[in-house]
């Protein structure tokens, strides 16, 4: 068995850094988390995930999406989204996916940012 020694100043500097990466992991984990909460309309799903209208149409009568109906528009988790690409019942890939959160998030952002106008 081989013994290793270092200094405590420099201990205390890996175990720090240890610590950031820790961090870091479990908030990228949370995002996941947030993310696969996050409901997107029909109409973004099928424009970024290039889609079209009629497949989300036949998902959604067939049973195989779960979604919500708000107004006439249909809405949908991005984590449910994310199975339908893992059980291959749309064609598309994860970099469409993070282009739909990326733009749904911003443009969440910009409503709460912005205040109606009378």
């Amino acid at each position: 068995m081989e013994v290793i020694t270092i200094e405590s100043k420099a201990w205390q500097e890996l175990t720090g850094r240890i610590g950031l990466i820790s961090d870091y992991i479990l908030s990228r984990e949370n995002d996941v988390e947030k993310e696969n909460e996050m409901w997107v309309d029909n109409n973004d799903v099928s424009l970024y995930l290039h889609v079209s209208l009629r497949t989300l149409q036949r998902l959604r009568a067939s049973g195989e999406v779960n979604y919500s109906t708000i107004r006439g528009k249909h809405y949908y988790k991005v984590g449910e989204i994310r199975r339908m690409l893992e059980e291959k019942l749309i064609k598309s890939n994860s970099e469409y996916l993070k282009d739909l959160v990326t733009n749904s998030r911003m443009s969440h952002a910009g409503k709460r940012r912005n205040p109606k106008k009378d």
